[in-house]
C-alpha cells in the first residue's frame, strides 16, 4: 500500500525569489520612469564676487524637453517663484521633435523675474527646425530674450553685469568676436548650451559659465561613468568645473526633462541658484 504525500502549501523558495525579483524590477522601473524624473532638486551656490555691487540671485533652468505644460512643469514655476530670482537664464533644449512650441511658450510666459529672462539655443531647437530668428520672435512674444552670439548689459542693485549668449555648438569662431569688448568692471556671465567648447580662448574676465546639455548623464550608477553623454559634453557631466588657464568656474545643470528615454536613475532633475555676494 502506498500513501500520497500531502501537497505543500505556500510558495517554493524558487517561486518566492522569482516573485521578489519581479517586484524589485517593477519598483525600480516605477522609480526610474515616474518618481525620479519628477523628484526635482534645487541646488544653491554662494559666489563671492570681488567686483562691486549688491546681492543678486540668478536662477538657471535648462533642458526642458517639454512636450506638454503639465503639473510637473507648473510645479517648476511655483518653485522658481518661491526662489524670488532677480534674473532667470535658460540654457537650451526647450523643444521635442514634434515642434511643440506652444507648450514651451506657455511655460516661459509663466516665468517671472524683475530683471529679465535670457536664453540660448540648444541642439534640439536646430533638430526641430525652429531655431534662429523664428525662435527669437516666439520667445520675444512671451518676454524672453534669445541671445544668438550676443551680449546684453544689466545693472541690478548697483551690480553691473554682462550676459553673453554663445550659440550652439559654441565654436571658437563664435566665441572670439563675442569677447572682444568685454568689460572687466562687470560680472561677466557666459551662457552656452554645451559645456565642451574652446575654453582655451576664454577671456580671463569671464566670471562664470553656465551650461546644460548632459542631463547629468540621466542614468547613473555609483562609481561608474555615465553610460551615455551627448556630443560636445566632453569630460563634463554635472556640477562645477574649472576651465581654461584662468580657472574659470563652469557649471553644468542636470536639466528639467529627459531625452531619448523618459527615465532617470540616481540623477534627479535640477534648478540651480547662484547667489552673487560681495567677497
Amino acid at each position: 500500500m502506498s500513501f500520497a504525500r500531502p501537497g505543500r502549501k505556500g510558495l517554493s523558495r524558487r517561486r518566492f525569489l522569482s516573485l521578489g525579483t519581479l517586484a524589485l524590477g517593477v519598483g525600480a522601473t516605477a522609480h526610474a520612469a515616474w518618481y525620479e524624473p519628477q523628484a526635482l532638486e534645487t541646488s544653491t551656490h554662494q559666489l563671492a564676487v570681488s567686483k562691486p555691487g549688491g546681492p543678486v540671485r540668478l536662477v538657471q533652468v535648462s533642458d526642458l524637453h517639454l512636450s506638454r505644460f503639465d503639473n510637473y512643469f507648473r510645479g517648476v514655476i511655483d518653485i522658481i517663484d518661491g526662489l524670488r530670482p532677480d534674473l532667470i537664464v535658460l540654457t537650451g533644449d526647450y523643444l521635442e521633435e514634434e515642434r511643440n512650441i506652444r507648450a514651451v511658450l506657455d511655460f516661459l510666459k509663466a516665468l517671472q523675474a524683475p530683471h529679465g529672462i535670457y536664453a540660448v539655443q540648444g541642439n534640439w531647437e536646430y533638430w526641430s527646425r525652429l531655431e534662429g530668428e523664428n525662435l527669437r520672435r516666439h520667445f520675444a512674444g512671451v518676454g524672453v530674450k534669445l541671445l544668438i552670439n550676443e551680449r546684453v548689459d544689466l545693472q541690478i542693485k548697483k551690480r553691473k553685469l554682462a550676459i553673453y549668449g554663445l550659440d550652439y555648438p559654441s565654436s571658437a569662431d563664435l566665441l572670439s568676436p563675442l569677447q572682444k569688448e568685454i568689460d572687466p568692471q562687470r560680472f561677466n556671465l557666459l551662457l552656452s548650451h554645451v559645456p565642451a567648447f574652446a575654453h582655451e580662448q576664454l577671456n580671463r574676465h569671464i566670471d562664470l559659465i553656465l551650461c546644460g546639455h548632459t542631463h547629468g548623464g540621466q542614468v547613473r550608477l555609483p562609481y561608474i561613468p555615465p553610460f551615455y553623454l551627448p556630443r560636445f559634453s566632453g569630460r563634463f557631466v554635472s556640477g562645477f568645473y574649472r576651465v581654461s588657464p584662468h580657472r574659470i568656474p563652469l557649471y553644468v545643470n542636470r536639466g528639467l526633462g529627459t531625452s531619448i528615454l523618459p527615465v532617470r536613475v540616481l540623477c534627479r532633475p535640477e534648478i540651480s541658484v547662484f547667489d552673487l555676494a560681495a567677497a
